[in-house]
């Protein structure tokens, strides 16, 4: 829904200078329109509180319409939210949401690190937040280096080798390089303790220029074969580190609630604007302006509002409270806003806590 008032107020409304029976009428308009995406009428209305007219009701939807929260999308048609309608009614949720121990255990055993590579965490927690929202699932992924603990070269085939790298904070990341063929096993174990002790505690960039001169001046004991074991593995780790990655799962659900072309070809279009570089550093400064959660309604935000979306989005941040990444959910404007804020809020936050 792209819609924004003609008649835009120049004060912005909140839910508390509304009337009882303004408040009560607008939140089942909201509810209702959560339930089918449709436009509500006063008749559906009347039925549903029962003690009020459809011409009361009429009454004080046109009250709220002159406010700027509600729309006609056709003549003598029911009322739909507009931008403005889904704002106030969203800010007046954040203080009320909570989760389910269910939905927190899920999340906290989804997350788990332990044992597990950076990119299969990252997929993991956007797999999660799609299926809990039934929405598209988002993460962007760490966009600097963590101090290692450990780093090993493993044998894998002839002219083959894993490197594997364990950060402080117990994640593991994998990348396969090229060694000489015929590599004795002790050259792997020679390098293995070379880098550990030289990497320990520090990062690959950080570290990486003292190690080369070290290489360079000849002080490193190191033979030929294992010399270039070092220097391979040193030259695909650093070229892979601090770039960043997003990551969307669950695509299919927002697609899914897409009834027309157009609209199917905007929603594209923000997967596809979501792939560029610039889109990505765009979500993180977005993320870093906020200290907790932020909601994008539509028109609000020039990447979402192409598509009709609204995107749920909070930051998660390393024990400095340094800006690490953001996770997020990307749905049609009718979401379940009271669900999908505290779920990616406590998401952003066990991530976090995982990462140090």
């Amino acid at each position: 829904m792209q819609h924004t008032p003609r008649n835009f107020p120049q004060h912005r409304p909140v839910l508390s200078e509304l009337s009882s029976r303004s408040r009560e009428i607008f939140r089942l308009i909201m509810d209702t329109y959560f339930e089918t995406g449709e436009p509500v009428g006063s008749r559906t209305l009347s039925r549903r509180l029962g003690q009020l007219s459809p011409a009361t009701i009429r009454n004080v939807m046109a009250d709220l319409e002159e406010l700027g929260l509600l729309f006609a999308p056709h003549t003598s048609a029911g009322r739909l939210p507009t931008e403005l309608g889904l704002r106030l009614f969203v800010d007046g949720l954040m203080e009320l949401g909570g989760l389910t121990d269910e939905d927190r255990a899920a999340i906290e055993g989804q997350c788990q690190a332990i044992g597990r590579s950076m990119p299969e965490v990252m997929e993991q927690a956007s797999t999660m937040l799609s299926g809990l929202s039934h929405a598209a699932g988002m993460v962007v992924a760490p966009k600097s280096e963590r101090p290692l603990k450990h780093i090993e070269f493993v044998h894998l085939a002839p002219g083959r080798a894993l490197v594997v790298l364990v950060t402080e904070g117990g994640m593991v990341e994998n990348r396969v390089i090229d060694v000489p063929v015929g590599l004795p096993p002790s050259s792997l174990v020679e390098a293995t303790n070379y880098l550990t002790q030289r990497l320990a505690g520090r990062t690959i960039t950080t570290a990486r220029g003292e190690i080369v001169q070290d290489l360079e001046s000849q002080r490193a004991e190191l033979n030929e074969l294992t010399r270039k074991v070092v220097e391979a593995g040193l030259a695909t780790w650093s070229n892979n580190t601090g770039q960043g990655a997003l990551i969307v799962r669950g695509q299919s659900h927002l697609l899914d609630s897409v009834t027309e072309i157009a609209d199917l070809e905007r929603v594209r279009g923000l997967f596809s604007a979501l792939e560029a570089k610039e889109q990505l550093l765009k979500l993180l400064e977005a993320a870093d302006a906020a200290e907790g959660v932020q909601i994008f309604i539509g028109a609000e935000n020039e990447l979402f509002g192409l598509a009709g979306c609204s995107a749920v989005i909070s930051p998660y941040r390393d024990s400095q409270r340094r800006l690490i990444g953001a996770v997020g959910v990307i749905g049609p404007s009718r979401i379940n806003y009271a669900r999908i804020i505290p779920m990616v809020d406590y998401t952003a936050k066990v991530i976090g806590r995982i990462l140090g």
